[in-house]
């Protein structure tokens, strides 16, 4: 009788502990870009979808989502956030070098900051304590390789994003992709990863080149411009256009097995998800969440496609 009392009372107590674990007052700043074009409509879909998963399961949790257009914009968020007492910060940055100051700034005074898929450019791992992000490097790796493989001796066009160090990251592991190859790059120019500005980018390019093999654009949103523009001009020569991030409607091509997008690389918006949970898991479940976690550039294919296509999503 004694041992089972006693053993009825270590469970009792672990399972007070789990409820004051659960009812322990924590408040997490999330803080992301506004939603300017699809890739960022999906990280603000994500972060309020998991905000509201996360204070259901830990009734003590508060989390506040705040977007912002530009870089001043966020810094003053962030500084807001911190303003409200929060115990952790995650942030994707428009640009994380402008914003390094911010972080730093609620860093230092003690709290938790997990930094989302943009770095500052000098990779100072000082102004955070975990780094969720896709593999940019194997992003542009991903889709170079592929065009090596393929189209071994393709003259391609590029079209980057915005000029801040994932985009550069991107390039260098494209570059990477290609080497050894007889792949001719015949022009790079920013579309930022917006599909206006890659319509207007790709009408120069079909202006300038009368042959084209290959389109190799960083951003789904793009390549939706990118099509535009080819279809406008009736242009036959492109084989194909490789992009990344894993849109539905990008994904849905791979699947139909349209010609024009036999392949995307994934690199989701979910990641900041991933990131808040993580966060949380730290306060939480009191488990290691600290260094850097990286998800992988998968190639999807059409005989992967449907493990990666979301209908519901926004993005």
């Amino acid at each position: 009788m004694r041992k089972r009392l006693f053993g009825l009372a270590i469970v009792m107590a672990a399972l007070a502990g789990t409820v004051h674990a659960e009812d322990k007052k924590v408040t997490i700043g999330v803080s992301i870009p506004a939603a300017d074009h699809g890739w960022t409509s999906g990280v603000v879909f994500h972060a309020e979808r998991v905000a509201k998963l996360l204070m259901a399961e830990h009734p003590g949790l508060t989390v506040i989502v705040k977007t912002s257009p530009d870089p001043a914009s966020q810094a003053n968020a962030v500084q807001d956030l911190e303003t409200q007492g929060i115990d952790a910060l995650v942030i994707l940055p428009s640009d994380p070098d402008p914003l390094v100051n911010a972080i730093k700034e609620v860093k230092d005074k003690g709290k938790f900051v997990t930094l989302v898929d943009r770095a500052p450019s000098n990779n100072d791992n000082s102004v955070r304590d975990l780094y969720v992000a896709g593999n940019n490097p194997a992003l542009g790796q991903t889709a170079g390789e592929y065009i090596k493989k393929n189209t071994p001796d393709a003259q391609v066009v590029v079209i980057r994003g915005l000029p801040i160090p994932i985009d550069q990251q991107r390039q260098d592991g494209f570059d990477k992709g290609i080497a050894g190859s007889n792949v001719k790059i015949l022009d790079r120019q920013y579309g930022n990863w917006n599909r206006d500005d890659a319509f207007k980018v790709m009408q120069d390019y079909l202006t300038k080149f009368p042959k084209i093999d290959v389109v190799w654009c960083q951003d789904d949103d793009m390549a939706v411009g990118v099509l535009q523009a080819i279809d406008q001009a009736k242009r036959t020569d492109i084989q194909y256009v490789i992009a990344g991030a894993g849109s539905k409607d990008m994904i849905k091509k791979v699947m139909d097995g349209d010609k024009l997008i036999p392949v995307d690389v994934l690199y989701p918006p979910a990641m900041v998800g991933t990131a808040m949970e993580l966060t949380a898991a730290n306060f939480y479940n009191q488990i290691p969440v600290r260094g850097s976690y990286i998800l992988d550039a998968t190639l999807v294919t059409k005989d992967n496609a449907k493990d990666f296509y979301f209908p519901d999503s926004p993005f």
